[in-house]
């Protein structure tokens, strides 16, 4: 067996895992159960909880979310954005889908209506400052704050063996930008509880500082970009501009940059790169007032961006972003995860 047929044969091992974790922490008639055998999927999950009594292991329900619980998702109107909306609703919370056209995110929230779930709909252009306050004012005047925010709004030009930095604006304003401009608006917005409210960024792995085949080859900018205490807002705005201004003089190939989806990586390296720095900028906030941050992978998901070529259901690909919403105990910050599983930035 081959590296490309023994990787595909983990991914699908995985995955197969995820389906079944996927029932556990959720489960409403599930509320106490126990094993003993070590070897068994549900113990994996269990261990992860770090719950014993003993020496057996228990799992209660620890749903701490309602219909009262709102979750909003941009670019939810199809793909993964779609998939994690209607995910979060079959788990009971309010969401509330978000596109840049109101056509296409009103069918698709009307779709999620007609299943029983609640959704509601607004307009959102993750691009345009004005759009994005009057989305706040409108959520302030209509719920009055939310508990949940994924932001996975998000564009990709390339497809395939594909590596143009034709949209590369676009791609790093709509990726990084946006990201970073949605949250900064809403957190204002973030409504204080016991259990903290929660802000999931969709990524990639792409983006990874110390990538083995796609990362960045400046070794002083990955160290200042990896270091906490170096890691500013200044800095990430620094090197996506670098970027871009090489892609306009035509000098970026020599700059070191990502090799693959180069505009694409170095947009969510960024989203990464704030990821951890918000989460070093809210972890003072006093108990009752905790905002936990994180982002995740959803792997090469068969949707529109990838030109349906992928290799994971839009279903599984916003399994981790879900997941990490939902976390009983969400005491992770800063980190980022692929199939459930935390993994080195």
């Amino acid at each position: 067996m081959g590296r490309k047929e023994r990787a595909k044969e983990r991914r699908e091992k995985r995955l197969q895992e995820i389906s079944l974790l996927r029932t556990i922490p959720y489960s409403d008639h599930q509320r106490w159960c126990c094993v003993h055998d070590q070897s068994s999927l549900l113990y994996m999950w269990i261990v992860s909880c770090k719950l014993e009594f003993w020496g057996i292991w228990f799992v209660r329900d620890l749903r701490w979310w309602s219909s009262e619980t709102v979750a909003v998702v941009t670019g939810g109107n199809r793909g993964i954005g779609f998939e994690t909306a209607r995910q979060l609703a079959e788990h009971g919370l309010t969401v509330i889908l978000t596109s840049r056209e109101s056509s296409t995110g009103l069918e698709a929230a009307n779709v999620l209506k007609e299943l029983g779930l609640s959704v509601d709909f607004h307009q959102l252009d993750v691009l345009d400052s004005l759009s994005i306050k009057k989305f706040a004012e409108w959520i302030e005047q209509t719920y009055g704050g939310i508990d949940v925010l994924v932001n996975n709004a998000g564009v990709n030009y390339n497809i395939g063996a594909d590596n143009s930095v034709e949209h590369a604006q676009n791609v790093v304003a709509t990726n990084y930008y946006g990201t970073k401009k949605v949250t900064q608006s809403l957190i204002p917005l973030m409504r204080p509880s016991a259990v903290g409210a929660r802000i999931v960024n969709v990524s990639s792995r792409l983006g990874r500082l110390n990538g083995r085949r796609n990362r960045l080859e400046d070794k002083d900018l990955r160290e200042k970009l990896a270091n906490l205490e170096t890691l500013s807002e200044e800095l990430i705005d620094r090197t996506v501009s670098t970027f871009l201004q090489q892609v306009e003089e035509g000098t970026y190939t020599s700059g070191g940059w990502p090799q693959m989806f180069t505009d694409y990586s170095v947009s969510k390296l960024a989203v990464n790169a704030f990821t951890r720095l918000m989460a070093k900028m809210l972890s003072d906030r006093p108990d009752g007032q905790k905002i936990y941050i994180n982002c995740y992978c959803p792997g090469w998901v068969k949707t529109a961006m990838t030109g349906w070529a992928g290799n994971v259901s839009a279903e599984d690909g916003a399994d981790t972003g879900v997941w990490l919403a939902l976390l009983p105990d969400q005491a992770i910050t800063g980190k980022i995860f692929a199939e459930r599983r935390e993994i080195n930035f």
